[in-house]
């Protein structure tokens, strides 16, 4: 793999100021500014998928780590994260959403669709996208296309997804290296860096967050005790099984879904004994 034409982007359905305190739980430094009137989008400081040097295991594939990445923010959070990814080779996108299985789609560096045409049905219908017109762009990228690279498939998902306010700012497009990415987005106003700070203050940042939250009675209650339960039952074999494959981003996703469950049943005890 070459890691200097390899980029990746991860396209958040939230503002900045709720993506944050997700983010920081990563563990990995990003940037994060706003795209849109509904998204933002975080772009990688550093590059986890670069090939090791001589005697070292390779790194993972850009894929792999942008799936993992994206499972985790999206599994803590209420809204859809959809990673981008590109190398030398091929180009795809990772769709995250809750605990539902993600769906991705793949194309070769020419352009031709190795993904399953069911995935862009299951695409449209996760981010709330038009059953006609939207739907027949997406699939007019699954179709082949000599005159269409896998950059320009990325281009094309895009487009469509303009359509529910996603803006991504200029410079930020498939095919930059990540070097290109991280320069353009630190050079645009209103970026911020994002970097893990420790445990301490990650589990500081998100309470404040829940504290804050629009959520309102979900976060109390019979159901805020279910999925904190499940988030924790989910978070200990995914962390297991990240460390076994030395997977850093389903480590993370793991490692998330357990401070979020055991965030939920602290807040939710100690609310209630606040009340007593």
């Amino acid at each position: 793999m070459n890691a200097t034409s390899t980029g990746a982007l991860l396209l958040c359905r939230a503002d900045p100021e709720t993506v944050r305190p997700l983010a920081h739980l990563l563990r990995e430094q990003m940037l994060l500014t706003r795209a849109g009137e509904e998204w933002s989008v975080l772009v990688p400081e550093g590059k986890p998928w670069r090939t090791g040097g001589a005697g070292q295991e390779a790194a993972e594939p850009v894929d792999r780590v942008l799936g993992g990445w994206a499972t985790a923010l999206a599994v803590g959070s209420a809204w859809p994260v959809l990673a981008l990814w590109w190398d030398a080779d091929r180009a795809g996108y990772t769709l995250a959403a809750g605990f539902r299985r993600p769906v991705g789609y793949v194309w070769l560096g020419d352009g031709t669709p190795v993904g399953e045409d069911e995935a862009m049905r299951t695409f449209a219908a996760r981010l709330g996208l038009d059953p006609v017109l939207d739907l027949q762009a997406l699939e007019e990228l699954s179709r082949p296309d000599p005159d269409a690279d896998a950059d320009a498939r990325l281009r094309g998902l895009l487009a469509v997804l303009t359509r529910t306010g996603l803006t991504l700012p200029a410079g930020l497009t498939p095919g930059a290296s990540g070097d290109r990415l991280r320069s353009v987005a630190e050079a645009r106003p209103g970026t911020e860096r994002v970097a893990w700070a420790g445990w301490r203050d990650a589990v500081r940042v998100e309470l404040d967050a829940v504290e804050s939250s629009r959520v309102g009675p979900w976060v109390r209650g019979p159901r805020a005790r279910a999925i904190a339960a499940v988030q924790l039952a989910a978070g200990l074999p995914l962390l297991l099984w990240g460390a076994r494959r030395r997977s850093g981003g389903w480590v993370a996703a793991g490692a998330l879904l357990l401070v979020q469950g055991a965030l939920g049943l602290a807040y939710e005890r100690a609310r209630a004994g606040a009340e007593r």
